[in-house]
């Protein structure tokens, strides 16, 4: 295929050229701590041995090899230097009895040395990632087994992967115990099964998963490297942390547990090591600004509260704090270094908090106080604290959200046009497509690529055919991609002018959590899932019911109400006899049949499902669920 993807301007030549010209070159450190007690890599991909794999890879470090020199011309030669760090791969030492496997999923999973075996934190994405870094660690650290796996917050690249490191088995039998903070599932559910059909969509935008890795595409994530493919599941917690401050004894080892609620995601702890007087912090302090809203799309975060998370840890353990190690990017050693960091990223959130509130108390909107807050002297000197993850311009918006929503205080932002609609009148007071197009191109010429992506939205919107419009857009989008220093907006930009080009992608791909994910939801969140799947023009047409779906292996009944095409489900204490249908299975069929791993009308009829009552109201109401697809159309109508 034809690469069409064109050469850096010299307007973006100059961007680079004056953000270098401003940079802390001469602060090398974070490249001493990304190599620091390297003791073995990995080579070669890890792979899917998954029968039918797409792509039989789930990660291989080779498609950043080209990343070495001096940046290029089509990369923020501030998120190159971020992409050599997080280039970085191995296992490594972080002290004696703590180990980590950097540089093979979004995530690093972290070893800690018990009196029997290991306590595993955060075990990365998939289960093909966390195997390959537990041979890794079996290889080089000899073979000990796993006796608890620690998920410090509620995002799957932190616990999709526990069964490369533990077998279901030792779970299940109390061998190994799986530890998470108060609201972990209700959060991982929300999240990811809930959201997921748009969610995984916008999640291809923002880590670039449709895009080559070279000097034009794909270069990092700022976080990390990338995405790994491969098998998720969720684990349900055999043990929740309740207080804020809770110590367990695990296999002889002391841990203490700070829960850090609604920071960088709603269910989050850090956990403190007294023996080894090493913090693990979590996601709430690594090597770049992180989001107060993620660009796929989430619950927007707490900046405020994420400043006092920071600031407790470092008052309750700053005097003894010799190590501090994350569940992304590097360690820091010694008292005064962490110490900094950790000042350095509770500075940066309150700035952010405070600069936001500061400016909307002053009556400015969130697109002015985006384009106002800029990073302090101090703090632009510190490079874990750039926007290569989250960015100052949409970290403020997200503040300004968590505190106003979504409405900007301008009577005409309270019922817009939408934006094919609105596209057509715009194009048409612009003096119609010619003039349009004629004026963009003038913008263009003269690098203003902002405003060029921003206005010929409309054009595209009115005529998604319009090759000059998408291809000068893509044109617009691509410069954009390349000057900025945040990964996920070079990715976002980047996969904007790959769609325009090309076309959205036509691939009929499902989204759906797995049978093994759903397993890991209490029932109530199972049918909390379905509710959202349901059409409710279509489900309304069906009347008003009850039902209940009996689990014949572990005794629950949920009670079903469907009114006004909504689905409300309640653990019922005992079957009630004013229903239209009772349905009963196993909890592992139920599992399968929301994961579409078995279809319903032939697990009634082969007996795996029973109904009593309505066949049809029950069919009728299973077959009115909708069936998310990863690829609708984001840059056109």
């Amino acid at each position: 295929m034809t690469d069409l993807r064109k050469a850096a301007t010299p307007h973006t030549a100059g961007v680079h050229r004056d953000i270098a010209s401003r940079l802390p070159w001469a602060d090398t450190s974070d490249m001493d701590r990304a190599v620091r007690g390297r003791i073995a890599q990995h080579i070669g991909p890890i792979v899917d041995e998954r029968p039918g794999s797409l792509t039989g890879v789930c990660w291989d470090n080779a498609k950043y090899e080209f990343i070495h020199g001096d940046a290029p011309d089509t990369v923020n030669p501030s998120l190159w230097r971020q992409a050599t760090l997080n280039a970085e791969h191995g296992l490594f030492e972080v002290r004696d009895g703590v180990y980590q496997v950097r540089g093979y999923d979004t995530a690093v999973v972290s070893f800690v040395t018990t009196a029997n075996g290991w306590l595993v934190i955060d075990p990365l994405t998939t289960t093909q990632t966390a195997r390959a870094a537990k041979n890794l660690v079996d290889t080089h650290l000899g073979v000990r087994d796993v006796v608890a796996v620690v998920y410090t917050h509620s995002h799957i690249d932190h616990y999709g992967g526990i069964l490369g490191v533990v077998d279901r088995e030792r779970i299940d039998d109390g061998r190994c115990i799986v530890i998470a903070p108060d609201g972990f599932l209700h959060a991982a559910v929300a999240e990811n099964v809930v959201a997921q059909g748009a969610m995984g969509r916008r999640a291809t935008w923002q880590y670039g998963m449709t895009l080559a890795c070279d000097h034009k595409g794909h270069v990092d994530q700022g976080l990390s490297k990338g995405v790994p493919f491969g098998t998720s599941v969720l684990i349900a917690p055999t043990h929740v942390i309740t207080d804020d401050i809770q110590r367990m004894t695990v296999d002889g080892l002391d841990v203490e547990f700070q829960l850090a609620p609604d920071t960088e995601a709603p269910a989050e702890m850090h956990l403190w090591f007294p023996s080894l007087r090493a913090l693990c912090i979590a996601e709430n302090c690594t090597g770049t600004m992180h989001n107060v809203l993620t660009l796929r799309g989430a619950v927007v975060r707490d900046a405020l509260q994420w400043t006092r998370s920071l600031d407790d840890a470092m008052v309750r353990y700053g005097s003894e704090l010799d190590v501090l190690f994350a569940s992304h990017g590097w360690p820091y050693w010694g008292n005064d270094d962490a110490l900094t960091h950790l000042r350095n990223h509770r500075d940066l959130y309150r700035w952010l908090h405070d600069e936001a509130m500061r400016l909307a108390n002053l009556g400015h909107t969130p697109d002015e106080i985006a384009d106002m807050v800029q990073l302090p002297p101090g703090l632009w000197s510190d490079w874990t604290c750039h926007g290569y993850y989250g960015t100052v311009s949409h970290n403020v918006r997200a503040v300004y959200q968590r505190y106003f929503g979504f409405y900007d205080g301008h009577p005409s932002s309270l019922n817009p046009y939408p934006a094919a609609e609105s596209a057509v009148r715009y194009v048409e007071f612009m003096g119609g497509m010619e003039t349009l197009l004629a004026n963009a191109r003038r913008s263009f010429e003269a690098g203003d690529y902002r405003w060029v992506a921003q206005v010929l939205r409309h054009a595209v919107f009115t005529d998604p055919t319009n090759v000059e419009a998408r291809n000068l857009q893509a044109d617009a989008f691509e410069q954009l991609g390349y000057q900025a220093e945040s990964g996920p907006w070079r990715d976002v930009y980047l996969t904007g002018a790959k769609e325009l080009r090309e076309g959205t992608p036509r691939i009929d791909f499902p989204v759906r959590p797995s049978a093994a994910s759903i397993g890991g939801m209490t029932p109530l969140q199972v049918f909390d899932y379905l509710a959202v799947r349901l059409n409710g023009v279509e489900a309304e047409k069906l009347g008003h019911h009850h039902l209940t779906w009996s689990l014949s292996d572990t005794g629950e009944t949920v009670h079903l109400e469907l009114s006004n095409g909504t689905l409300h489900s309640r653990i019922a204490a005992t079957t009630s006899t004013n229903v239209s249908a009772t349905i009963v299975s196993t909890r592992a069929d139920l599992n399968r049949l929301v994961g579409a791993e078995l279809v319903f009308d032939e697990a009634v009829k082969s007996g795996a499902v029973v109904i009593t009552g309505s066949t049809e109201l029950a069919t009728s109401i299973w077959n009115a669920l909708v069936t998310f697809k990863m690829f609708f159309a984001i840059i056109e109508p």
